[in-house]
């Protein structure tokens, strides 16, 4: 997909059926705060309101519902106006795990992985009304997790995100660092998305 914001892209990414939880719009606005400024985070308003959204970061209610497309076109104004590579946008991901209160909530019972395992779908429910989350495999041993999510297609973007929250969310539970990989994707011609966590 393209990496430009377009008025074409824009309504492409508004048709996709779905919400997403306020927080995680503000927990990427605090995050261009920490790495832009002030004006960073003006420029990123302004970039949106080009395209007919009225966003001011600071009046986002975190447990109120929004367009999950919007996230899509908010990730594409970042890259858009900062360059942000890969790495950066894993570093947003693991940062929205570090400060969501939905996070901290659940994290209350995350005493071991297979805990884990069985409250990651309720999580995802608690940001998104669309896709499905899974766990495929917890091993120990191995220091291995598989994650699926499947009927959720948003932007390759949003799948790298993903990655750094995946594997830092996973890293607050094993406590030690974890790389996470997608190595499914519907962008790349699969049916679904999933990610393999090694530490």
């Amino acid at each position: 997909m393209e990496e430009v914001l377009t008025k074409e892209i824009v309504q492409k990414l508004m048709e996709i059926q779905g919400e997403a939880r306020g927080t995680s719009l503000k927990s990427d606005g605090e995050f261009i705060l920490k790495e832009e400024g002030q004006k960073g985070l003006a420029r990123l308003e302004k970039r949106l309101n080009d395209f007919g959204f009225s966003i001011r970061y600071k009046e986002i209610r975190p447990m109120d519902f929004y367009p999950v497309g919007l996230r899509g076109i908010e990730l594409l104004a970042i890259k858009e106006l900062f360059g942000f590579d890969k790495e950066k946008f894993r570093q947003m991901g693991a940062f929205q795990t570090k400060i969501s209160l939905i996070v901290k909530l659940f994290m209350k019972f995350f005493v071991s992985l297979e805990m884990l395992a069985k409250q990651g779908p309720k999580i995802w429910r608690k940001y998104y009304t669309t896709g499905d989350f899974e766990v495929i495999e917890i091993d120990s041993k191995k220091k291995k997790v598989i994650l699926r999510l499947k009927n959720f297609v948003l932007h390759p973007l949003h799948c790298t995100l993903l990655e750094g929250y995946f594997g830092n969310m996973i890293k607050m539970v094993v406590n030690v660092p974890v790389d996470c990989k997608e190595t499914k994707c519907p962008f790349k011609g699969d049916e679904y998305h999933e990610f393999l966590l090694r530490w």
